[in-house]
């Protein structure tokens, strides 16, 4: 099956993560997204197989400087370990260079492993650590030199 990444917009991005479990605990809504990507270079990509859509990946510039912060992204579980998360990244690392960009940034959760190694097999070095009360939930937080 063909992966296929276009531009998308906030509802496709609302669709897809309610069908990925990493995100029940946090339900991110439309009101959500527009409060984070408002009045800011953004990046919203969707892949699809057959077209459907069955991944996608988010980013702004969050502090109006040369690092953009990928925010928010995931595969639907039964379309996992097909590339796709690899695809939306390059696609995203792409366009972001274009756009002057010289560095890529995101956190995970400490439980979220698979995300982890992840980010570290693509280039990425932990860069510090959000504390929380539980080390489970500490935020990893990881960047990469766009070249």
């Amino acid at each position: 099956m063909k992966i296929k990444i276009n531009t998308g917009n906030i509802q496709d991005c609302v669709q897809i993560s309610s069908e990925i479990p990493e995100f029940s605990d946090k339900k991110y809504g439309t009101e959500d997204y527009k409060r984070r990507l408002e009045n800011t270079y953004h990046l919203i990509l969707i892949a699809y197989m057959n077209n459907v859509p069955v991944g996608f990946k988010v980013g702004f510039n969050k502090d109006n400087n040369e690092t953009f912060y990928s925010w928010m992204g995931g595969v639907i579980p039964k379309y996992r370990q097909k590339g796709i998360a690899k695809a939306l990244a390059k696609e995203q690392e792409r366009i972001v260079k274009e756009a002057g960009f010289k560095s890529i940034s995101f956190k995970t959760r400490n439980y979220l492993k698979a995300m982890l190694i992840f980010g570290i097999r693509n280039g990425f070095n932990i860069t510090g650590i959000e504390e929380k009360k539980i080390a489970s939930e500490n935020r990893i937080i990881l960047k990469k030199k766009l070249n």
